[in-house]
């Protein structure tokens, strides 16, 4: 008999400790496959953020350093640098990527630095009771912005394009995993980045829109409601920018 599901050697068998409904465990399934399926298990080296994905290091069965707030990219960098066959990837929610960990990610893309950054953004700060994020929409209550958030806090901003303009990134994309269809394309996404790293073509990141629903108030199936109608109004999924295509075909971005 074939067998056609199971899981990935990637993914350690551990209870998560992820609340219920948390699109996390989505993610770290779609990467632990993509890390058997493209043989890169042996060599790969996850950096792990600050926030709920601190504990991403307990779910893969690969090697992983766990950095400080916002400087993922920096360390991974450090990583990449000196053992430059190993395949490095960091894993960070919006909160630690797009706030104080802005500078290390910016100068990595403009560096062109062989990782590949993957941003879960539920725009919020999830671990430490749901603060406002940069990516916070306009007028969503957060603990910290009981009335909505307003003009005088910014407007949140989208790193999958701030980043696409970076001179050394190769590939950049939004996706989101809240229904089955955007799963399987989060994964062709995610395949693409981790392809781009493995072909030496430069920075690569993926930033996925996942869901909240202890820090949101709502259940699961609302959580994801609100992934499809508000977020995606506001951060439109897609490719921004793909040198692999270009490469192949012998034009230099």
């Amino acid at each position: 008999m074939k067998c056609i599901a199971g899981m990935p050697e990637s993914l350690s068998p551990v209870v998560t400790h992820y609340c219920p409904g948390c699109s996390h465990g989505v993610l770290h399934r779609i990467i632990a496959e993509l890390l058997d399926e493209l043989g890169l298990r042996e060599r790969t080296v996850g950096v792990a953020s600050v926030g709920c994905s601190v504990l991403a290091y307990n779910y893969f069965e690969t090697d992983f350093v766990q950095a400080p707030h916002g400087r993922a990219p920096a360390v991974a960098t450090g990583v990449k640098r000196a053992r430059p066959n190993l395949f490095v990837f960091t894993y960070q929610g919006d909160g630690d990527m797009a706030a104080i960990g802005t500078a290390e990610i910016i100068h990595a893309a403009a560096r062109g630095e062989r990782i590949t950054a993957i941003m879960y953004n539920n725009t919020i700060y999830g671990m430490t009771g749901g603060q406002m994020s940069p990516t916070t929409l306009m007028g969503a209550v957060t603990a910290t912005t009981p009335y909505g958030r307003q003009e005088e806090s910014g407007r949140p901003y989208r790193m999958a394009e701030l980043l696409a303009q970076m001179p050394g990134t190769a590939y950049a994309a939004r996706t989101h995993v809240a229904d089955v269809a955007n799963i399987v394309k989060t994964k062709q996404y995610i395949r693409k980045a981790f392809e781009a790293q493995v072909n030496g073509l430069g920075f690569s990141m993926v930033e996925v829109l996942g869901n909240c629903p202890t820090n949101w108030g709502v259940t699961p199936a609302e959580a994801n409601r609100y992934v499809l109608n508000d977020m995606l109004a506001y951060f439109p999924v897609g490719e921004f920018k793909d040198v692999t295509k270009e490469a192949l075909a012998g034009v230099h971005a």
